[in-house]
């Protein structure tokens, strides 16, 4: 795979591919943490000269229709203060005034696509609708990890007509999740809660085989036992619940919270309970000290593990935390991801 510092981007227009899905409320953005891990990709393609760039994402489920909830309008206004930059929005880049606003883009300049899903063929991987999309481009770089996942037009069909590389966010969260496939710092615990257990066993298998411990909560904790589902003997379920299960025990957090202890490698994906009732984020709130007073490297990662870790202002304890949920689950039980693959094969 080619990366940022394999290219150069000296009088080259530049398709870049991030993941701005931020949660949004009455067009005001919740949290901006996608759209600032974008920043260092977009600032290091500019510093070359007379590089200029084209963003594209996507925003939600819009089931392939134009729904003004989704627009990426409020990103462009959020970018531009990010950034202390015109952002330039192209409404319709399929259209004869896209196309124009692509090709009349001058030096060091950045424009903002609207939302991909607004087209029903990124979703179905439409080989036409990605060579409309990058025919005007001399690079298309993939920084949008969280979701890469997805075999999507933008993601997966581009690198197959364009020169391609991984952004800087696509490339450190390879290179870190990467040390999560085999530590070599032990013991190495991972810890996976949150819900769908069906979606969390291929990663508690894969990690079962890697780690030392792999400790389970949430609701797929309970789904599990209800399931009677069988595990190797290094993969721990709760002792304990409170409140119908909504949250782990006591006997529970404290086992767990002495693993942590112990532990030169820790992967965190998704809480111990309900924590968006304060009564039951005892659990997670207390893996959260443990793993912020523990001197092992420390990677968490989905939506949820991120806005709790983000309650306590706790983000700066960990060494490196995904911008992935799905992603980077995937990613963890040992799948190729489409987007990765198709830069690999570029």
């Amino acid at each position: 795979m080619k990366y940022l510092k394999d290219f150069d981007f000296k009088n080259k227009r530049v398709l870049l591919r991030t993941d701005f899905n931020v949660p949004l409320k009455n067009g005001e953005i919740l949290d901006d943490f996608r759209i600032r891990e974008s920043l260092p990709t977009i600032e290091r393609i500019l510093k070359q000269a007379k590089s200029k760039i084209v963003i594209i994402s996507h925003l939600g489920r819009p089931e392939g229709k134009i729904d003004p909830q989704y627009s990426l309008e409020p990103i462009a206004k959020k970018l531009e203060e990010l950034i202390g930059r015109e952002i330039i929005f192209i409404q319709d880049i399929l259209s004869k005034e896209g196309d124009m606003a692509v090709q009349s883009l001058e030096d060091g300049q950045i424009a903002l696509a609207e939302n991909l899903r607004f087209y029903p063929q990124e979703e179905t991987g439409d080989e036409k609708f990605a060579i409309d999309l990058c025919h005007h481009f001399g690079v298309y770089v993939n920084d949008a990890f969280s979701v890469s996942h997805r075999a999507d037009a933008s993601l997966s069909q581009i690198p197959r007509f364009k020169p391609s590389c991984a952004g800087l966010l696509m490339q450190k969260e390879i290179e870190e999740l990467s040390k999560a496939l085999k530590p070599s710092k032990r013991p190495a615990i991972a810890l996976i809660g949150g819900a769908k257990i069906e979606t969390k066993m291929p990663v508690i298998e894969n990690m079962a085989k890697n780690f030392d411990a792999v400790l389970i909560g949430g609701r797929i904790a309970v789904e599990a036992q209800e399931q009677k589902l069988k595990f190797s003997e290094n993969v721990i379920l709760p002792e304990d619940y409170v409140d119908e299960n909504l949250d782990v025990g006591p006997k529970t957090a404290e086992k767990y919270k002495m693993a942590i202890s112990s532990a030169s490698f820790i992967v965190w994906n998704g809480p111990m309970g309900k924590f968006e009732e304060e009564k039951y984020a005892a659990g997670s709130k207390i893996i959260l000290d443990a793993i912020c007073a523990s001197d092992a490297w420390k990677i968490a990662g989905g939506g949820e593990t991120i806005e709790f870790i983000d309650r306590y202002k706790q983000a700066d304890k960990f060494d490196f935390i995904s911008s992935g949920g799905g992603a980077m689950l995937e990613f963890l039980s040992g799948k190729k991801l489409p987007g990765i693959e198709a830069l690999e094969n570029s």
